[in-house]
């Protein structure tokens, strides 16, 4: 990361597959909470399209990068969430920064794909049908963004 804090522009990516089971992630540094790929931009100019790229293939070492088989499953619904930034997490963010804004993306990648987690950020993973993927979600907007699947699956 360039900047000593996190920039409060993320991506929320549901990876998911053309049956709706969709991929939860369960992160290390709160092992209750079980997300769908999330990260922030690297600097403020980066496209929201390289950082879900970007995040998916850390988180998941799924590529989904422009060229790869699976980058034409990768799809922006247009979609942002405005929201506060949790108070456990607030110290990774300049002083005075207490929301974060969140762009959606869908990713549709074939049934049994492989998942290899990066242990710093994950130590779980599952694939589950959306809405009971939704409901394991921690994350108000992650759960929304999961029940909004049919609507954006093509």
């Amino acid at each position: 990361m360039t900047n000593a804090h996190k920039i409060p522009y993320s991506v929320l990516v549901v990876i998911h597959t053309p049956e709706r089971e969709v991929l939860l992630i369960k992160r290390a540094d709160a092992r209750e909470f079980w997300q769908s790929v999330t990260g922030s931009k690297e600097d403020e100019n980066e496209a929201y399209k390289r950082t879900a790229v970007r995040e998916v293939q850390e988180e998941t070492g799924i590529d989904c990068a422009p060229g790869s088989v699976l980058h034409a499953g990768l799809r922006d619904w247009r979609l942002e969430n405005i929201y506060d930034i949790y108070p456990r997490w607030q110290h990774r963010y300049a002083p005075g920064v207490t929301r974060n804004t969140e762009h959606v993306f869908g990713l549709c990648v074939p049934a049994a794909t492989a998942v290899t987690l990066n242990p710093r950020e994950h130590t779980a993973y599952r694939w589950l049908p959306w809405r009971a993927a939704a409901d394991a979600c921690f994350s108000p907007s992650n759960a929304e963004a999961i029940l909004l699947l049919p609507q954006f699956q093509s």
